[in-house]
């Protein structure tokens, strides 16, 4: 607690005075009241649960008040930082480009930011482009959908779909028949090859064309195709010039990051990223379905993991065999109660593996078997990249099975469709959707645009159909 004061040099310290002396004995930071249970701060200070709420509950006021996203409670101004309060109640306030769709713009808190670095990333297949190319659109409407200003669409892959964008403007519900109707003129267009070309078009040609033409939207689709080429093609040969490579292409990184983020503050415009994804894979994945069957225990469990045979024998307690054949699977097993299962070790909270599930977008679905499952992502360009940007927009598709239509293939499951979903991961200015699917807002893909799906009660699955898990 002695760093109170410098966090909140106004804080009314003398209110809580019995209850500091025991938090500083305890070593417990501002921080900690923060980020920590109130119960867990009570227990190491010896103090009663009530006054440590109250506390955490006033710090955690005061700090919202000092940085302006709250008024104070007497109606007053302080005149402790009034700029960062000032840019505290901008934030909640900042424009916004709209996805042309309420259930969608709802979910990103009325849009896509300006100022800020939004990455939308996603499979194959799961919608990002036409996210991107209804931003372009939809970035040309006046306010509160759009600013009313062209676009700017930098290509590390294929060039811009103009049919598609065509097809939008003559479709989509919000655009055919608006006052201010978007046009192709309006969406400016580069290709960029190489790392060398990007690095040379951001960092001199893109001012230009912002002051040139009043550019408020920057869309790089994608950013990972140009660093992909690069890098991993000096990296093919491993050793150690793989792990300068890595340690150049994080520079490079962080070098991107904080030109855009330059360029989003300096000029208030909205920067998009499309990002591509990679397969993840735990060392959990091949153990939960044993562990929650009670046909394995955690002794085994963490031997499994070890990395080679030898250490796997030599980790081995007394009483099991040293062999390398693993126990025949017994068919007759009863998978047993919950209350008797044995315990599932936790995997290390501060490793990588661990951490990633909230802030890629898979893998943070609470419930148990969402850790043996196949169909797991990860952003590419890793943890540097993510530290790059302020707002994480992740798309989820998944395939929904059925019965086949040929009588010989009725017993084996055929692709019938695809379901879709929008997921906040992380933003300044809107609420995250949650962990797993639960907040993700379910959206399809028509021929005029995207639209979220309403559903009822009880319709979440059709007759027939079987859904995959995430």
């Amino acid at each position: 607690m002695t760093d109170l004061t410098a966090v909140l040099p106004g804080f009314p310290t003398h209110q809580y005075v019995r209850l500091i002396p025991s938090l500083e004995k305890q070593k417990i930071t501002t921080a900690d009241l923060l980020t920590l249970d109130y119960v867990e701060v009570a227990k190491r200070a010896h103090l009663p649960l009530l006054d440590v709420k109250r506390l955490c509950s006033a710090v955690l006021a005061a700090l919202q008040t000092d940085i302006g996203i709250h008024e104070p409670d007497d109606g007053k101004e302080n005149a402790v930082n009034p700029t960062l309060r000032k840019r505290g109640r901008e934030i909640l306030g900042c424009s916004t480009i709209s996805t042309l769709d309420d259930d969608l713009d709802r979910a990103l808190g009325g849009g896509v930011p300006t100022g800020y670095i939004t990455e939308i990333t996603g499979e194959s297949g799961a919608g990002k482009t036409q996210f991107l190319i209804t931003l372009l659109l939809a970035a040309q409407l006046p306010a509160p959908q759009g600013l009313s200003s062209p676009a700017l669409y930098i290509s590390t892959e294929s060039a811009l779909p103009i049919k598609r964008l065509t097809q939008l403007l003559q479709s989509h519900p919000a655009l055919v028949n608006h006052a201010c109707k978007p046009t192709l003129d309006r969406v400016h267009c580069i290709v960029v090859n190489d790392l060398e070309a990007q690095d040379h078009i951001l960092r001199f040609h893109l001012p230009v064309q912002i002051k040139k033409h009043g550019i408020r939207l920057i869309i790089l689709d994608s950013v990972a195709a140009n660093y992909r080429a690069e890098f991993e093609r000096r990296g093919v040969s491993g050793g150690q010039n793989s792990g300068a490579n890595m340690a150049q292409r994080s520079a490079e990184l962080v070098k991107l990051g904080q030109l855009l983020r330059d360029v989003a503050r300096e000029y208030n415009i909205a920067v998009v990223v499309a990002n591509q994804v990679a397969d993840r894979f735990t060392g959990h994945s091949s153990h939960g379905s044993d562990m929650s069957n009670g046909n394995s225990s955690p002794i085994i469990h963490r031997n499994a993991t070890q990395s080679s045979p030898l250490a796997r024998r030599g980790a081995q307690p007394a009483g099991y065999p040293s062999s390398s054949l693993a126990p025949p699977p017994n068919s007759s097993a009863v998978p047993l109660p919950a209350s008797q299962r044995p315990f599932s070790t936790t995997p290390d909270p501060l490793s990588l593996d661990h951490q990633q599930r909230w802030f890629t977008g898979w893998g943070d679905d609470p419930s148990p078997y969402s850790l043996i499952s196949k169909n797991m992502k990860t952003p590419s360009l890793g943890l540097v990249w993510t530290t790059q940007i302020a707002c994480r927009i992740t798309l989820i598709k998944r395939p929904i099975y059925g019965r086949a239509i040929v009588v010989e293939e009725e017993d084996v499951p055929s692709l019938r469709r695809w379901r879709r979903w929008m997921k906040v991961v992380f933003a300044p200015h809107a609420r995250e959707s949650g962990a797993g699917l639960r907040g993700a807002v379910e959206y399809e893909i028509k021929g005029e645009g995207l639209r979220a799906v309403k559903r009822q009660d009880g319709d979440e699955d059709e007759e027939n159909e079987e859904t995959l898990p995430v």
